[in-house]
């Protein structure tokens, strides 16, 4: 049984005016293929929907049940373009957004917020994953885009593309209270040399690794690596535990920890870069809305 929405319009059309002759006007149609309509609905459906009769025409209890079925199949049906265009235009739908840890205090929370603001009908997705990983979930498909810091191998450069969305410099977190760091607005590394260095492993994020051991170098000093852990706000918490000194990007000082201090370096550091990279084939209308709202801000 195929019920057509034409069908069900005329029908509801009868039932508000209770008349053959007026429903059909309002129709802009004669009244005989009008009730032929009606007839094949009724037989369709194996019930009499109307009382005819000489006084005029009524619901049957049937009429009344379908009545307001009919008016909610019709009014979503009428919904279905715009459902259609919101998703074409991606105005709906749901983007899957990776992020490092560091941008969790610089570019993603503001950019979310414009997001949200500008689609509020996309369900987002946020997963926290380190930049090796998030080429994985890239490369694979199970994410849409990903905020990371570069560089990306020659094998995600195939087949990602990638936008620069925050440039910063390192800052030393240290122990609270150092007598190495009283009184001094910038710290030397040359002063902090004996206590240990908390890092990120080079694995799983080896622009940030060389940027670090870029800066000691160029302080003629060679670190002592004591812990590695692939969370900032791990590496702040070790960091506030008195376990050794870190260098992180700028944005990392909205993390306040008790214990923890920050102070820009007396040293030239080089500028650590978090990008968004995202699949070159991903069709996905959501996607570019998103993209279309990252390029704007920058």
């Amino acid at each position: 049984m195929n019920i057509e929405l034409r069908q069900l319009r005329y029908f509801v059309t009868v039932a508000e005016e209770l008349h053959f002759g007026r429903a059909a006007k309002r129709l802009h149609m004669t009244q005989p293929p009008l009730s032929q309509t009606i007839l094949a609905l009724e037989d369709m459906l194996g019930a009499t929907l109307f009382d005819r009769n000489r006084r005029g025409v009524a619901l049957t209890s049937a009429g009344e049940a379908l009545l307001p079925e009919a008016r909610r199949l019709l009014a979503q049906a009428g919904e279905l373009p715009g459902i259609v265009k919101r998703a074409a235009t991606g105005a709906t739908g749901k983007l899957t957004l990776a992020f490092v840890s560091s941008a969790d205090y610089s570019v993603l929370p503001p950019s979310l917020r414009a997001y949200r603001a500008a689609y509020p009908q996309v369900r987002i997705t946020l997963l926290e994953a380190t930049s090796d990983l998030q080429l994985e979930e890239l490369l694979h498909g199970r994410v849409d885009a990903g905020l990371l810091i570069p560089p990306l191998p020659d094998k995600a450069r195939a087949e990602l593309d990638y936008l620069p969305v925050l440039t910063e410099p390192l800052i030393l977190a240290s122990p609270a209270n150092l007598p190495e760091l009283r009184g001094k607005h910038q710290a030397s590394l040359a002063a902090l040399a004996p206590l240990p260095l908390i890092i990120f492993p080079r694995a799983i994020s080896p622009g940030l690794y060389d940027a670090i051991l870029a800066v000691f170098r160029t302080a003629g000093i060679t670190p002592v690596i004591g812990q590695e852990a692939i969370q900032m706000q791990t590496i702040v918490s070790l960091v506030s535990a008195g376990m050794g000194i870190a260098l992180v990007p700028q944005s990392v000082s909205n993390l306040r920890r008790p214990g923890v201090e920050y102070r820009p370096l007396a040293h030239t550091t080089p500028l650590v870069e978090t990008g968004l990279a995202w699949r070159r084939d991903n069709p996905s209308p959501v996607l570019k809305g998103f993209l279309d709202l990252m390029r704007k801000r920058l």
